[in-house]
């Protein structure tokens, strides 16, 4: 790594943290210049240490002798800067104080995912990158072997779904599924059973799910407000409901797949104790 100080904000040097908070410019720009952007140093490690590589480094002095280790292997810029220089380039105050610029990593083809999987999360148009972020979690804390995102889902590598998901978006396998019904050819020609968490009138409980789960399973959600499409309730195996009380009829959806996914856990180790 070579060290710089940023002189000037507006800089080419420092563009691609140029205007972080744009979420229109950047879930445009950071694709099709094959970029993401990584915040904190705890998440810089957990990308370096899945293997991907950065191509520049933005941060205040004091974080980079913690970082120093985990970038001295790499021949990239790594350009400090000051408080209000950080906010004056991406348009937000940098409290994590270190951000990193990497290389996107070559997305599987969903059928290798599918091919060695048992249960898969697929995300159907969900747009909040908050609630991607914190699925991505909820996968790596609580055991399914992939996720799967529709071509109109929100970028799990976008900045806010990176922090959410605390890095966990690197070590969780994930790519793009085609559009239905090629999704739902590569789901059921692989031998997944498709359920769909919706509110339906011959919806079953999570409960029943739980107690009997089919070997592959893909959970599929969608985003809050306009939930899944009529395409995937029509071609899913069962609709499925998380019982609920007082009046409430749903979960915000990062809270329902935390739900689901332990449920499924506990039934796994119930069933091997």
């Amino acid at each position: 790594m070579h060290i710089e100080r940023v002189r000037d904000a507006a800089s080419d040097e420092v563009a691609d943290y140029a205007r972080l908070t744009d979420v229109s410019l950047r879930s445009a720009h950071e694709p099709a210049a094959g970029l993401y952007i990584a915040e904190s140093a705890k998440v810089i490690r957990r990308a370096i240490r899945a293997g991907h590589r950065p191509r520049s480094v933005l941060m205040e002095e004091k974080w980079l002798d913690g970082l120093e280790p985990d970038l001295a292997p790499f021949d990239v810029p790594v350009h400090l800067a000051d408080p209000d220089q950080l906010e004056a380039i991406t348009g937000y105050r940098v409290h994590r104080g270190a951000l990193a610029a990497f290389e996107r990593p070559v997305l599987p083809d969903p059928v290798e995912l599918l091919r060695g999987a048992r249960r898969v999360v697929v995300l159907e148009d969900i747009v909040d990158h908050t609630n991607v972020g914190a699925i991505f979690r909820s996968v790596a804390a609580l055991g399914a072997d992939a996720v799967l995102v529709s071509p109109r889902c929100a970028d799990p590598l976008y900045r806010r779904s990176v922090r959410v998901s605390m890095g966990t978006v690197f070590q969780v396998p994930w790519t793009r599924l085609p559009e239905w019904p090629e999704a739902e050819w590569m789901l059921h020609a692989h031998g997944f059973s498709v359920a769909a968490l919706a509110l339906a009138d011959d919806a079953v409980s999570l409960r029943d799910l739980a107690a009997n789960p089919p070997e592959r399973l893909a959970l599929v959600f969608g985003a809050e407000g306009d939930g899944l499409s009529r395409r995937v309730l029509e071609v899913a195996d069962r609709v499925v409901t998380i019982p609920m009380a007082h009046g409430v009829d749903s979960l915000n959806v990062a809270a329902a797949a935390a739900v689901v996914l332990y449920a499924l856990a506990v039934d796994r180790e119930a069933a091997h104790a």
